[in-house]
C-alpha cells in the first residue's frame, strides 16, 4: 500500500522515522513518500522535501516567505495527485498540514493525523476544520483525549508519547567516556537547555549563566542547537566552569544531575530522562502580553500540564531572575524537593502510556486501510 507522510520540523522527523519503521513491519510492501528529514530518509521511502526548506517561524517571516509557502502547498498537492496514495499521514505542523488535509478530504483520500496540533493551548477554533477534514486523530498527551472527546465530541486514539520510544530505544551513554570526549571535569553536570532559536537563546542563556559562580562544585554544560553555529555561542563561553556541547542533548541529559530548561518539548524530555529541572521562560514584553491573552493555561511546561499540578517550578518573565534561579536550582540538587520530583516523574511516565506509540499508531493506520 502507498503512504504519503508530511512532517515539517525536526521533532516530526524523529517521530516520523519511528512511525515509518513500524509501518514497514506492519506492511512489508509499504511504499512511502514523505516530507521530512534525515532520520526519515534513513528509515526508507522517498524524500520529497526536507523540513529545513519549510521552517518559517513567526508572523513576519511567514509574510516575507508567503510566495514560497504557497508554492510548497501547490507542489505538495500535485505530488500527492501523481503518487495516488492510499492514505495521507500528517505529523503536527498544522499551518501547512491542515491546508493539505482540507484539499485531501475533497479528493476523498483518507486522512490520518499523528501528534495533534496543540489547539488546547491556542487556536481552538481549528477544531471545526479537524472534525471536517481529519478521518483519524492519534493523540500523544492523555488530557488531549478528554479535550477532543468530552469537550468537542470528536473521537480520537490515545497512543502514548513517542518520546518514550525515542529515549527507550537509544544507546546508553558511558558517563566517564562522555566527560573525557568533551573535556569535562569530574564535577557533577548541570545541563543548560536555552532553546533552539537565536532570539530565544539570547534571552535565556544570560539569565541561566548568571548563577554559575554560586555553584562552584558543579560544572555547567550548554546544550547547543544543531541549527546554530558554534560562533553564536562563543561569547557565552568566557565564564569559568561553563562548557558547550552541540547536538548531543539526549547524551547530555543522560549524564546530568539537574537542568535549567527553556519551556517547550525539552521540559518533557528532561523529565523522561529523570533529571530534576527548573523551567524558564522570558520573551519580549509585547510577545508576553499577547501570549498571556491568547493562551489560557495554568502552566507553560508539558510536565505540569500532564500532571495537572506544579511538579517543576516555572520561572516566567519577571520571575526569571538570578535570585529565583539560584533558590530553585539549590532545592533540586539535594534533599526532599529532588526526591519528590523524581517520584512524580515516574507517575508522569505512567500517565504517558509507556512504550509503543509508533507501533500502536502504525497498526491502527494499516488496519484502517485493510478494512
Amino acid at each position: 500500500m502507498k503512504y504519503y507522510i508530511i512532517a515539517g520540523e525536526a521533532s516530526g522527523d524523529l517521530h516520523g522515522s519511528n512511525l515509518m519503521k513500524s509501518i514497514f513491519i506492519e506492511d512489508t510492501e509499504a511504499d512511502i513518500r514523505f516530507w521530512g528529514g534525515d532520520l526519515m530518509q534513513k528509515a526508507g521511502g522517498t524524500l520529497v522535501k526536507h523540513y529545513r526548506d519549510l521552517a518559517f517561524m513567526g508572523f513576519l517571516e511567514v509574510i516575507l516567505n508567503l510566495k514560497t509557502i504557497l508554492n510548497n502547498i501547490s507542489f505538495c498537492k500535485s505530488d500527492i495527485e501523481a503518487f495516488q496514495p492510499d492514505v495521507i499521514i500528517f505529523i503536527d505542523y498544522p499551518g501547512f498540514n491542515m491546508r493539505i488535509a482540507t484539499w485531501a478530504k475533497q479528493q476523498k483520500i483518507p486522512t490520518h493525523y499523528y501528534i495533534s496540533p496543540q489547539i488546547w493551548a491556542w487556536k481552538e477554533n481549528r477544531i471545526h476544520a479537524i472534525k471536517r477534514d481529519v478521518d483519524y486523530m492519534y493523540v500523544i498527551l492523555p488530557f488531549e483525549k478528554d479535550f477532543y472527546e468530552k469537550k468537542h465530541h470528536f473521537p480520537v486514539c490515545f497512543v502514548g508519547h513517542p518520546l518514550i520510544d525515542a529515549i527507550h530505544n537509544r544507546e546508553k551513554v558511558d558517563k566517564e567516556a562522555f566527560k573525557l570526549e568533551h573535556k569535562l571535569s569530574q564535577k557533577p553536570i548541570i545541563a543548560l537547555l536555552p532553546g533552539s532559536r537565536k532570539q530565544e537563546i539570547t534571552k535565556m542563556l544570560s539569565g541561566m549563566l548568571s548563577i554559575v559562580k554560586d555553584f562552584p562544585d558543579y560544572q555547567f554544560v550548554i546544550a547547543g542547537a544543531p541549527s546554530q553555529d558554534f560562533s553564536f555561542y562563543e561569547p557565552y563561553l568566557k565564564k569559568e566552569n561553563v562548557h558547550f556541547i552541540s547536538n548531543k542533548t539526549y547524551d547530555l541529559l543522560s549524564v546530568a544531575v539537574a537542568a535549567l530548561v527553556t519551556s517547550g518539548t525539552a521540559t518533557l524530555e528532561t523529565a523522561l530522562f529523570k533529571v530534576p529541572e527548573v523551567v524558564c521562560y522570558k520573551g519580549s514584553w509585547v510577545s508576553y502580553q499577547i501570549a498571556k491573552r491568547i493562551i489560557t493555561l495554568k502552566y507553560i511546561s508539558l510536565v505540569n500540564l500532564i500532571m495537572d499540578q506544579e511538579v517543576v517550578t516555572e520561572l516566567i518573565q519577571g520571575a526569571f531572575n538570578s535570585k529565583n534561579i539560584k533558590r530553585e536550582l539549590s532545592k533540586i540538587l539535594k534533599g526532599n524537593e529532588r526526591e519528590k520530583m523524581m517520584e512524580n516523574y515516574i507517575v508522569l511516565e505512567q500517565k504517558l502510556g509507556g512504550i509503543g506509540a509508533s507501533e500502536k499508531t502504525a497498526q491502527l493506520i494499516v488496519s484502517s486501510i485493510k478494512k
